[in-house]
């Protein structure tokens, strides 16, 4: 069966860029519907979901339950306006359903549902999406498959214990199938993080991960620190990722509130045009 990528080291690194401006438009424009969500942290995760979805998984939008297929979990639920986007700009969701985010009765809410087409866990319920990779990528190993799991979690989720009890099973158990991608983009509901959580890859590597260390926000350098966390080396594999909220919108960058992000219904032309602006000069 034929799958939607095959992992390469020849990327298309412009097409990508174009892929992470279309999920970054998809995204204005689901917020704008509803005037409010959380636009900042999908803005910040766009280029790590232009790769994995357009290059790095291995996956079929046309049998979602293909056995052999890479799995992304998202364990911060409340981006899950990132994952439509992406989920739509590959073909898994139709374009249209976007207008219907955050609505009642949509399949896309402000977090996960298992409900949704494409979706693996249900996320939002934050610290529980490492566990849960770790279990599919043991069944994976149990079944013989060549699969992968990628989860994605924040640097806030650092902050809860259940969070390094699976960092420490997962190496325990050797499950070198399985790639965390942290988002490292400094702020939570109130601010920046409470706790200080640096070194960040240092206390992965310490809990007997391979950690890389790199600009979320850069196409060349997603794609490279993908390909490097490829071989099955005995060993799970960390990516953190340093991300700017509301990246590719001025406005939204400098925003001290950028967790939950309200805006005024004629402020949306404005950054709109702006995103437009610098994607043109990009």
């Amino acid at each position: 069966m034929a799958s939607h990528n095959f992992s390469s080291d020849e990327p298309d690194l412009a097409g990508l860029k174009i892929r992470a401006a279309n999920l970054r438009r998809h995204m204005l424009a689901m917020a704008r519907g509803q005037g409010q969500g959380y636009i900042g942290q999908g803005l910040g995760i766009a280029d790590l979901l232009a790769v994995l979805y357009f290059h790095e998984l291995r996956y079929d939008p046309q049998d979602l339950a293909w056995p052999e297929r890479d799995r992304f979990l998202l364990s911060t639920g409340h981006y899950s306006i990132a994952l439509w986007a992406a989920l739509a700009e590959c073909g898994i969701i139709p374009v249209s359903e976007l207008s219907t985010y955050g609505a009642d009765g949509s399949r896309l809410d402000m977090s996960t549902l298992d409900t949704t087409p494409g979706v693996e866990v249900i996320g939002g319920s934050l610290c529980h999406g490492l566990g849960q990779a770790i279990g599919q990528a043991l069944a994976l190993r149990m079944d013989g498959r060549r699969a992968r799991v990628f989860v994605e979690l924040s640097d806030g989720e650092m902050q809860e214990g259940s969070t390094w009890e699976a960092a420490m099973a997962a190496s325990h158990f050797g499950v070198d199938n399985l790639v965390a991608l942290i988002d490292c983009n400094g702020i939570q509901a109130d601010g920046r993080l409470v706790l200080d959580m640096e070194p960040v890859a240092g206390k992965w590597q310490a809990f007997g991960w391979e950690a890389q260390e790199i600009d979320g926000n850069n196409i060349a350098a997603v794609f490279d620190a993908l390909r490097r966390a490829r071989p099955l080396s005995g060993k799970p594999k960390a990516i953190v990722l340093r991300t700017l909220p509301g990246k590719g919108v001025v406005t939204l960058e400098q925003r001290e509130k950028a967790h939950f992000v309200r805006v005024d219904p004629g402020e949306w032309d404005g950054l709109i045009r702006e995103f437009e602006r610098g994607a043109a000069n990009g």
